[in-house]
């Protein structure tokens, strides 16, 4: 009886990483629920078919379904798609944080009239704010033009304190660039092979 109930918590907790989260690979998975082997990973997964649909990139993505939308009532719709690794990126961050509690994705930052910007992620670390960009297929010029947009909030003091802002990218080429634009700011840039 009890291995039944820890069971069921235990997948209900696995969907509702889904639902908050969006895409998973099963390495992550296994880090954010202690699933132990790969193989016992992919078993999980398997007895929750029919509320997760994966497919390969690398490794098993897996993404709620329908089904797995309804049972957790997440609104998101999400498919197989090449953007699929953004998010992905984005989670490599929650986890190597320690999956802030206070992590928001695709936050709204605004000074009406003046400034707008959607971070792709907020969370508090350490008493400040931690605002997450990533940059997989990005060009510079997006990159440039958002980082722009930040140094105005800087400069108008919307922050009591400056955040740090946490930059995922994907080569050594991009990091430097996202380093120099980001000259004055308290920035951290990682590359995503780092966390793989």
């Amino acid at each position: 009886m009890r291995k039944a109930i820890e069971k069921e918590q235990r997948q209900e907790a696995i969907l509702s990483s889904l639902a908050k989260l969006d895409y998973l690979t099963r390495s992550q998975l296994q880090v954010l629920h202690n699933l132990g082997s790969p193989r016992n990973t992919s078993r999980v997964m398997k007895a929750l078919e029919p509320f997760v649909a994966k497919f390969l990139d690398g490794e098993a993505v897996y993404y709620l379904t329908k089904e797995g939308r309804e049972r957790t009532g997440a609104r998101k719709v999400r498919k197989r798609t090449i953007q699929a690794r953004h998010y992905i990126m984005r989670n490599d961050i929650y986890i190597a944080y320690g999956c802030p509690p206070t992590w928001k994705n695709e936050v709204k930052l605004e000074v009406k009239g003046v400034v707008s910007v959607v971070a792709d992620a907020l969370f508090v670390h350490e008493g400040r704010y931690h605002i997450v960009e990533v940059d997989h297929q990005q060009k510079m010029s997006v990159n440039k033009a958002k980082i722009g947009k930040y140094r105005k909030m800087l400069e108008l003091g919307v922050f009591k304190t400056p955040p740090v802002f946490v930059w995922m990218t994907t080569t050594e080429y991009k990091m430097k660039q996202l380093l120099e634009l980001c000259d004055g700011m308290d920035v951290r840039v990682f590359l995503a092979s780092q966390f793989h």
